[in-house]
């Protein structure tokens, strides 16, 4: 079981995940392709982020940007490697889809990679409902990423 918490990004545990989130990015993404938010990008009033503990100890974050029209995105999910496969993730994916109906929202989407690096995330995102779909919002198309989309109008 695991707490779930807004986070405010102030805590050494979220800046150190954050960055690992970032590094990772970096390194299994082509420079052009590499669309995770940094910590500025997370601190703006159109993204909220949430992370899961258990204890002490910072499991999993994730954030949702809203972008209006009644959508939003999926951004910067990442488990801590000490906790990997043992649900931080989609407790954290349930509470973002959850805050996205509670806002109105009725498309949640987002964008990620390709490759084996990929695969545990994009298993989650399907098992949660995701389906392929079309870029949105500035994203342009490319051989490296994929995009996802949620129908909230659908039942829970």
């Amino acid at each position: 079981m695991f707490d779930i918490l807004e986070d405010d990004l102030t805590s050494e545990q979220s800046r150190s995940l954050l960055a690992l989130h970032l590094a990772g990015m970096h390194a299994s993404s082509p420079p052009e392709a590499v669309f995770a938010l940094d910590l500025s990008g997370l601190k703006v009033p159109d993204v909220t982020v949430w992370s899961a503990w258990r204890d002490d100890r910072i499991a999993s974050i994730g954030a949702m940007k809203l972008l209006g029209g009644a959508q939003a995105e999926v951004k910067s999910m990442r488990t801590h490697p000490d906790f990997l496969r043992m649900g931080a993730a989609a407790a954290l994916l349930d509470t973002i889809i959850n805050a996205a109906r509670a806002n109105g929202v009725t498309r949640l989407s987002l964008e990620t990679g390709s490759g084996p690096r990929f695969e545990p995330a994009l298993a989650l995102y399907r098992k949660r409902g995701f389906r392929p779909g079309g870029a949105f919002s500035d994203y342009e198309a490319s051989e490296f990423n994929q995009f996802f989309l949620l129908d909230l109008h659908e039942p829970a």
